[in-house]
């Protein structure tokens, strides 16, 4: 969605079809947003070895680009974009096979297999991590950054605070697994969060995803914690002002994925990444190594993770204040906050061509 707004911002006239899956979010999100959407429904990709049935995912695959055809054909659209996964591969192979301009954007680190597969016919690639030139022809490829909402820039430290009823004296920790949660990371900040209210030295702002709250507000009261009679501690199931949560924090507990870190780092905000590890191609690993080894992170494992090497982490961190100032003015030159603006440029320049 925001490649769309920024295009909408650029040309109001511009006319939209998004392609996506039933199951997919999109097909929740995009009819919200009165954008049109249509579902293409795909078998799934291949199995890595040989199987009977990979004979009808191949027969499935050809009807799908076949139904993608289809889709360019009635819709007739001046450049076609994708961002990865399953139903990328037909669209853009069928409009390439039409003689439509096409853009692919890679969010990730490691490029995923249909993106490798269709830099091949794509015209334009756009890459988010400058580390992902590599995978693709130098001569079509565009490192721009991932694109972010535009409000995340927009709130400051002092809206974030008394928003949150948080202090300036203590630094602020944000803590998120994403919009759906992260056990791990919940399980490993019960005793966290315990220790903050023995000792409150920081401010513990830990978003559980919804499916997530009940069990860690369960497992608080059960240490004997009321979160309500401690300043330092908020534990939300989701947040609709992630841009308020970051203009005030000074460290972030987040996962590896690219959108997250996009953000993180157009504002600057150091942090410490525990990569989901089902990621496919173990992306978000290679994500957050990239953060990394520019010094503007640190990463345990998920196999790794508990509460004690959580905290020992965040008590190093806490205690060398010019450690973690580095790593805020590295997270800040790896963001590309104009990303969203470069690539929509892009798009709108394939399509006056």
């Amino acid at each position: 969605m925001t490649l769309i707004r920024m295009i909408q911002e650029k040309n109001s006239e511009t006319e939209f079809l998004y392609v996506g899956t039933r199951q997919g979010l999109e097909s929740d999100i995009i009819p919200k947003e009165n954008i049109p959407f249509f579902a293409l429904d795909l078998a799934g990709g291949f199995e890595r070895h040989f199987t009977l049935s990979n004979f009808k995912r191949a027969a499935n695959a050809i009807l799908s680009v076949k139904k993608a055809m289809k889709v360019i054909k009635n819709f007739k659209p001046n450049v076609v974009v994708g961002t990865g996964g399953y139903v990328c591969g037909p669209i853009l192979l069928a409009a390439s096979l039409l003689k439509v301009p096409t853009l692919i954007q890679e969010q990730n680190v490691v490029a995923g297999i249909t993106n490798k597969i269709l830099s091949k016919f794509v015209t334009k690639i756009a890459v988010g991590c400058e580390v992902a030139l590599k995978h693709f022809p130098e001569e079509k490829t565009i490192y721009t950054g991932n694109p972010i909402r535009s409000e995340v820039l927009k709130g400051t430290r002092e809206e974030g605070l008394k928003h949150f009823n948080f202090v300036d004296e203590l630094p602020v920790i944000l803590i998120s697994g994403g919009s759906r949660g992260a056990r791990s990371i919940n399980r490993a900040m019960i005793d966290v969060l315990i220790n903050a209210a023995k000792n409150p030295t920081a401010q513990y702002l830990h978003v559980t995803g919804k499916g997530e709250f009940d069990d860690v507000m369960n497992r608080l009261n059960e240490a004997g914690i009321d979160i309500k009679n401690f300043k330092n501690i908020r534990v939300e199931p989701y947040l609709y002002n992630m841009p308020q949560a970051m203009a005030m924090s000074d460290l972030a507990i987040f996962r590896a994925g690219a959108t997250g870190l996009a953000e993180l780092t157009a504002r600057g905000i150091p942090s410490i990444l525990i990569p989901y590890p089902y990621a496919a191609e173990n992306h978000q690993e290679y994500n957050a190594q990239a953060l990394v080894d520019a010094g503007a992170a640190r990463m345990i494992l998920n196999q790794d993770l508990n509460s004690e090497i959580l905290q020992k982490t965040i008590d190093e961190l806490l205690k060398n204040p010019d450690e973690l100032k580095k790593m805020s003015v590295a997270s800040k030159n790896l963001g590309r906050p104009k990303a969203a603006e470069e690539i929509s440029e892009m798009i709108l320049n394939l399509a006056r061509e």
